[in-house]
């Protein structure tokens, strides 16, 4: 894996959101579609590939970190305004969280 630089990764906006609705993107059994508070910063939508894993009910009302100065991407048919951030393994996707509620659109350093 190339390194990068710290220079590179600060350029990254990473916060927390709330996940305020969530829905399967049709015609499709590995999209999830949320719509997600993240405070001031606003409400976006964005397009996760976690359905194998998840049930869109289950992240309503999570906090969960996103990175949101991505370039928006059209997935399906929907416009994503950023990017979950999961970790993986054989055995699926495990949802990061922080240990505590924080206010809406925390950044994370």
């Amino acid at each position: 894996m190339p390194e990068i630089s710290y220079e590179d990764f600060t350029k990254l906006d990473i916060r927390i959101g709330t996940v305020i609705a969530a829905e399967l993107v049709p015609e499709t059994d590995k999209l999830i579609k949320c719509t997600v508070d993240f405070g001031e910063t606003g409400v976006r939508t964005i397009v996760s590939g976690i359905a194998e894993w998840k049930k869109p009910e289950e992240l309503v009302g999570r906090q969960l970190p996103y990175i949101i100065n991505l370039a928006p991407r059209v997935l399906r048919g929907v416009e994503s305004q950023g990017m979950l951030l999961a970790a993986s393994d054989e055995s699926g996707v495990a949802l990061l969280s922080a240990e505590r509620t924080l206010p809406l659109g925390t950044r994370l350093k």
